[in-house]
């Protein structure tokens, strides 16, 4: 399955428009990069610092209000705990996400290490609003990884 060129598994990203607030702002949010589809696209989830009843331990929850997996404390610019978002999101298309990444609208920030990945993307695989493609896809590209 195909990620944009230099994109891989584990990558972290600030995406400095994710959308606009009330006043019209654009706002900041995190991503992770979890696996490519067939078309290229990107199967991603958004990290949170707000922790909204999702537990550090166990790390994967898939429970309410909010579900989520825990990373911890990832370091600069991630400074406080944070956690995957399980709740679903649409691929992001793969020429938009090189375009803003050519823009500077995404840039990388980190890589995740890969047993927290592993454990992150089986996590999001059994999460309830994971597609069904996704699902195959993050399981495919576990495998791919050699993870445990």
């Amino acid at each position: 399955m195909g990620l944009p060129a230099g994109v891989i598994p584990g990558q972290i990203y600030r995406h400095s428009r994710f959308y606009r607030n009330s006043a019209g702002l654009w706002q900041t949010k995190y991503l992770l990069v979890l696996a490519g589809t067939p078309g290229d696209d990107v199967i991603f989830r958004l990290l949170t610092s707000r922790a909204h009843g999702r537990p550090e331990s166990p790390p994967c929850y898939h429970g309410d209000p909010y579900p989520g997996f825990y990373l911890g404390v990832l370091g600069e610019p991630l400074t406080t705990k944070s956690w995957l978002d399980l709740r679903g999101q649409d691929d992001y298309e793969g020429s938009v996400f090189a375009i803003d990444c050519t823009r500077g609208i995404l840039q990388s920030v980190g890589l995740l290490p890969l047993a927290v990945l592993c454990q992150a993307m089986n996590c999001t695989a059994n999460a309830d609003d994971t597609t069904t493609q996704q699902e195959r896809l993050l399981r495919d590209q576990r495998a791919r990884l050699y993870c445990p």
